[in-house]
C-alpha cells in the first residue's frame, strides 16, 4: 500500500479512536474526581475551569499507540512511540500526584528533570548504538553537516529536555498545545514521507489525527484538559521525530511557538530578579499576556497556530 494512503488511514483511525474514547474517558475522569486545580497566580477567569477533568492526554496517547501497534513496523517509528510513551508516563505520574495526592505542583522540578534526563539519555545512547541517530548535525538552509562525534549526545539530551518543557508550558489555554502540535505533527508526517521513513510517517499521521479527535473536546470551552500526561507525551513525540529525521535544529523553526513560550518565562523571571519586581509581560507564559491584553482564547489559538503553519512552511522550504 502506498505510504500516503497508509498515512491517511492512520490519521483517520487516530481521529476515530480519540473521538470515540472521549465520551468514555471524560466521564470516567470526572467520576474519579481527576479535576484540574487552578493555581492562585493564574488569571482570575481561569478559576471557573476548576474541576474540569484533566489527564485527558490519555485519549490521544491511546489513539496514537493503537495506530503504532497496528501499523508501525520499523525501528525508528517504534523508537519514537516508545520515547513519547515514556515521557507521557512521567507526565501521568506528575498529574497523579496533583489530583490524587492533592499536591498542586505535582512532581518537584528536580525529580521531573531527573526522570527526563534518564529517558532522554537512554533514547540518545540507544539510538546511537543502533545507528538510527547520526553524529552529524545539519544546519537548516545550508548543506553544512557538522560532525560532533559522540558529543552530539550532550547537545541532544539538553535540547530534548528543553523542548519537552517548552511544549508543557504551551499547554495553558484551551486547545493551544493540541492545535499547535497537530500542525507540527503534520509537518513531520510530510517530511518523513519525503525521506521514505515509513514508520515515522505513520506515527506522525496517527498523532495528528488523534490530536484532531481530542480537540473536539479540548477546544474552548474545554470539556477536558490534556494535563502533563498529554503535554509531555507531545513534547517527547515532536523532539524524537526531529532527531530521528536527522534534523533536530528544525525544531527551532517549526517549534517557534514552543520557543516563544519558554523564552517569555525566562525573560520574565530574569527581568523580575534584575529589576527587583518589575515585569516585561503582564503574565507568562506569553499566551497569558495576550489573554490579559484582551485576546480571547480562540483568537490566541488561531494566531499561534498560524505562526506555527508559517514556521512549518519556512522549515519545509529549508529542505529544498
Amino acid at each position: 500500500m502506498p505510504i500516503p494512503v497508509s498515512a491517511a488511514i492512520c490519521a483517520v483511525i487516530g481521529f476515530l479512536v480519540s473521538a470515540v474514547a472521549g465520551p468514555i474517558l471524560i466521564p470516567l475522569l470526572r467520576k474519579l474526581k481527576f479535576g484540574q486545580q487552578i493555581r492562585e497566580e493564574g488569571p482570575n477567569w481561569h478559576k471557573s475551569k476548576a474541576g474540569t477533568p484533566t489527564m485527558g492526554g490519555i485519549i490521544f496517547m491511546l489513539a496514537t499507540l493503537v495506530v503504532s501497534i497496528i501499523f508501525v513496523r520499523d525501528l525508528k517509528g517504534l523508537f519514537v512511540a516508545l520515547f513519547a510513551l515514556s515521557c507521557g508516563l512521567i507526565g501521568f505520574l506528575d498529574d497523579y500526584i496533583k489530583v490524587v495526592k492533592k499536591r498542586n505542583l505535582g512532581l518537584s522540578a528536580m525529580w521531573k528533570v531527573i526522570l527526563m534526563l534518564v529517558v532522554s539519555t537512554a533514547f540518545v545512547v540507544g539510538g546511537l548504538e543502533l545507528g538510527i541517530i547520526q553524529t552529524t548535525l545539519w544546519i537548516p538552509f545550508t548543506h553544512i553537516y557538522l560532525d560532533l562525534s559522540y558529543y552530539i549526545s550532550i547537545l541532544l539530551v539538553f535540547m530534548m529536555i528543553g523542548f519537552i518543557n517548552a511544549v508543557n508550558l504551551t499547554d495553558g489555554i484551551d486547545g493551544l498545545a493540541g492545535t499547535v502540535t497537530s500542525v507540527v505533527s503534520l509537518f513531520f508526517a510530510l517530511v518523513s514521507m519525503v525521506f521514505w521513513c515509513e514508520g515515522m510517517t505513520l506515527f506522525s499521521a496517527g498523532l495528528c489525527g488523534a490530536l484532531c479527535g481530542f480537540l473536539v473536546y479540548n477546544l474552548h470551552p474545554a470539556k477536558v484538559f490534556m494535563g502533563d500526561t498529554g503535554s509531555l507525551f507531545l513534547g517527547g513525540a515532536v523532539v524524537a521525530l526531529s532527531i530521528l529525521n536527522d534534523m533536530p535544529l528544525i525544531l527551532l523553526i517549526v517549534g517557534i511557538i514552543y520557543l516563544i513560550e519558554a523564552f517569555s518565562v525566562m525573560l520574565q523571571v530574569g527581568y523580575f530578579k534584575l529589576t527587583k519586581g518589575k515585569r516585561i509581560f503582564k503574565m507568562t507564559p506569553i499566551h497569558h499576556h495576550f489573554e490579559m491584553s484582551g485576546y480571547s482564547e480562540n483568537k490566541i489559538v488561531f494566531l499561534f497556530s498560524a505562526i506555527t503553519i508559517l514556521g512549518c512552511v519556512i522549515a519545509f522550504l529549508s529542505l529544498m
